[in-house]
């Protein structure tokens, strides 16, 4: 899928997917919580190696995150952050993407952009992976807290959005992207991301849905 398919190209894969059993939609659950993926200062300030021009997610996001703590909706962050001394568990990665090289546990890249709002206790989630649920104790944390579905918010589509999404199906723990509240480096790859949560493993949204599942409504 390339940046330059059109609408109805894509309208006619989705009618092969869905004749294909793809492109199922999920229901949501009376316990939402929300995960905002990786909009730390690395990646939300273009000064960063892995920075690009995510100011219009992050707004999105403040909405979605804004409305969840008006109907006690529980907020997780996560940030991605490799030991000062060392590569920790993501030395494979970094090979892959040196530009991250800089986020290091203790640096301001690492941390959650502060147009979000997060505040002091709000669970943040530190990884080295792409998905928010490899290596750390995110599932454990929505288990306890009794969380049956997860609006996920972040960057980048195509990566670590994608990831935490496909483990969260993996964990029979149903999700919905949220389409205005997700961003990556080209559109490309972020359209065809969204379009292949969607036909396998959550169920893309519109922020307005997402609120109103917040909402309980």
């Amino acid at each position: 899928m390339s940046a330059e398919i059109s609408g109805a190209e894509e309208a006619r894969i989705r009618d092969r997917y869905r004749a294909g059993g793809l492109l199922g939609a999920l229901t949501p659950g009376t316990a939402p919580a929300v995960i905002v993926v990786d909009l730390q200062y690395g990646f939300t300030d273009a000064r960063y190696g892995p920075g690009f021009d995510l100011d219009s997610v992050v707004t999105a996001t403040t909405e979605l995150v804004t409305v969840a703590r008006e109907n006690d909706v529980p907020v997780y962050f996560t940030t991605i952050a490799f030991p000062a001394d060392g590569d920790g568990i993501g030395a494979t990665w970094l090979r892959k993407m040196p530009a991250m090289r800089g986020l290091r546990a203790g640096d301001h890249s690492v941390e959650i952009d502060g147009r979000l709002g997060m505040r002091p206790g709000d669970p943040l989630v530190v990884k080295q992976t792409a998905s928010a649920f490899a290596h750390t104790d995110l599932s454990d944390r929505l288990t306890e807290a009794g969380v049956d579905t997860v609006l996920v918010a972040g960057a980048t589509t195509s990566g670590c959005v994608r990831a935490t999404v496909v483990d969260a199906c993996a964990a029979n723990l149903p999700a919905f992207v949220v389409r205005e509240c997700v961003g990556d480096r080209e559109d490309g790859p972020h359209r065809a991301a969204l379009l292949d949560i969607d036909a396998k493993y959550g169920d893309v949204i519109s922020l307005a849905a997402a609120q109103a599942i917040a909402r309980r409504l």
